[in-house]
């Protein structure tokens, strides 16, 4: 569905940051009596603050772009923000609990997904795809010199232990990876995993040919791979960020891609997103970029829909905050 419903026949309404949301979605909020209006993708905020007055909406579910203070406060009527997946660094949280305005999100509903994606970076870059396809298409031909990497023998270091990280660390071991994880805030589900796969931060960089990021964004987590960290990785190790771009200090990644201290990056997130077409990471040497799409797969993104639309509802028909997928400002605002 992307145009919005040109009569408004319901008592309440949610605006999409988006042009489009899985109609089993759509059809599950009209039946609740919440009318469903849409933004572009990646609206600039003062535009989707003006579509929030104009239809003093009662929610948001929020898909690309940014929700900043001004988008929550241009509807007096606003109860709850929902966003369709996990990830909500791109939520002003302090305004939102400012206003006493739940930020709800979908625990679990993308992890298949994402972790496939990660898995399937970690496996090109070891493979060394880009480098082999773009040799390839010049006129070479290496296979007399080319000598490839076993998965077998690769060693695949998860920093984040959540439902993400541990689906894939499950597709990982079943390739017979070796999987090693940092996480203190999931002791519990690294025991149950593995308890001998546990490391610290320093110990597993140290130690992996492939380090795959599955943790939110936070003060903390801000460019957690700096370059004193990216520089303490095993020499022609590869990244992998599927989580957010900010994790990772990108002019620290460009000068050790091209200076092969690092073997290689995938990235399906980025510090600045669209990135500008002139980013210094186009040069880099063993890089694969994908938009930002690891949870966009039909199974996820349907699942992400309802469990959005669920919430709204949930929330707009006076029931309390899902404690699994509410969130708590002190432990992810990230300014």
């Amino acid at each position: 569905m992307t145009e919005d419903i040109p009569t408004f026949r319901r008592g309440r309404r949610v605006l999409v940051t988006h042009d489009r949301l899985a109609g089993e979605a759509v059809e599950l909020l009209q039946a609740h009596d919440v009318d469903v209006i849409f933004s572009p993708a990646y609206a600039p905020p003062d535009q989707v603050a003006r579509r929030v007055a104009e239809f003093q909406v009662d929610a948001l579910i929020v898909r690309q772009g940014r929700v900043t203070e001004a988008v929550i406060e241009a509807s007096q009527r606003l109860r709850v923000i929902a966003k369709h997946g996990v990830g909500v660094d791109n939520i002003d949280l302090h305004a939102a609990a400012a206003r006493n305005i739940p930020v709800v999100r979908g625990m679990g509903s993308n992890s298949r997904a994402v972790a496939e994606l990660a898995i399937t970076l970690s496996l090109a870059l070891l493979k060394e795809l880009p480098w082999l396809d773009a040799a390839v298409k010049r006129g070479e031909w290496p296979k007399p010199t080319f000598i490839g990497r076993d998965i077998g023998d690769t060693v695949l270091g998860l920093v984040g232990f959540g439902s993400i990280g541990q689906q894939t660390a499950a597709l990982a071991r079943a390739l017979g990876m070796q999987v090693r994880v940092y996480d203190p805030h999931a002791r519990d589900a690294i025991r149950a995993f593995d308890p001998a796969c546990e490391r610290t931060l320093d110990a597993l960089l140290g130690e992996c040919d492939i380090v795959s990021l599955h943790c939110p964004l936070t003060r903390e987590t801000r460019h957690l791979l700096d370059r004193t960290r990216i520089a303490s990785m095993k020499r022609g190790a590869c990244v992998v960020n599927t989580a957010r771009g900010p994790l990772i200090d990108e002019e620290a990644l460009c000068e050790a891609l091209h200076g092969g201290q690092l073997g290689g990056a995938g990235l399906d997130s980025f510090a600045e997103e669209p990135p500008p077409a002139d980013s210094p990471l186009w040069r880099a040497p063993n890089l694969i970029a994908t938009p930002h799409i690891a949870g966009v797969t039909a199974g996820a993104s349907r699942a992400m829909a309802l469990m959005a639309a669920q919430q709204v509802i949930d929330i707009l028909d006076g029931g309390e905050p899902d404690a699994r997928n509410l969130v708590r400002v002190a432990e992810l605002a990230t300014n």
